[in-house]
């Protein structure tokens, strides 16, 4: 596993070649996954907080919509680093079904089949789901709470059939993390209040 300062370097150097709003979102989901793990008796702070900051890695090779997966699971896994490649491919999916991700389907059918074995062959950890929780709840200015993020995309990519079973899957993992860390995790990420009561971005 990459040192949080490695990590950080390489999100420097993928920011120097795709900037934008991706990059703080990312600075975002792991400094929450890290408040969050730290809260636990089970998690690896630092851990959990590379992964936050690598899982949209892949957005370094350009603007993509489910192609970003693969080429971040490509790229760690060119580093050596497969349990970020998984975070990679694992963090848009609380179910495990490749036909849920919201936008736009830009792989190969070779690529969506893989996903789809892929994600059906491994068992989701706590670090996966803290993942998936964190890119549900963090803006590029920190935490909001996770029924506002959530409206956030479906105004942006629609209502498919799957939402409601998506939106169920991630408000099961807020209580997950809830009872593992013997509180609200709201009260443990900063800006909530601020950004849940703002504009919808």
């Amino acid at each position: 596993m990459l040192k949080p300062t490695e990590a950080e370097k390489e999100l420097e150097l993928a920011a120097q070649l795709m900037p934008g709003p991706w990059v703080r979102h990312s600075m975002a989901v792991a400094d929450n996954a890290r408040r969050i793990a730290g809260k636990t008796d089970v998690m690896d702070a630092d851990r959990a907080y590379v992964m936050g900051l690598l899982h949209d890695i892949g957005r370094r090779a350009g603007i993509k919509g489910i192609l970003h997966l693969f080429d971040g699971y490509d790229y760690m896994t060119s580093l050596g680093q497969e349990e970020i490649a998984r975070i990679c491919l694992t963090h848009s999916f609380p179910l495990k079904d490749v036909n849920t991700f919201f936008g736009k389907y830009d792989c190969s059918p070779g690529q969506r089949e893989f996903l789809q074995r892929f994600l059906e062959s491994i068992e989701y950890d706590h670090y996966d789901i803290l993942i998936q929780l964190c890119d549900a709840i963090s803006l590029p200015n920190g935490a909001c709470i996770m029924e506002k993020r959530l409206v956030d995309v479906a105004l942006r990519h629609g209502l498919p059939a799957f939402t409601l079973d998506k939106w169920r899957a991630f408000m099961e993992t807020k209580k997950h993390f809830d009872a593992l860390c013997g509180c609200n995790i709201y009260t443990l990420l900063p800006n909530v209040l601020e950004n849940s009561s703002a504009d919808l971005v």
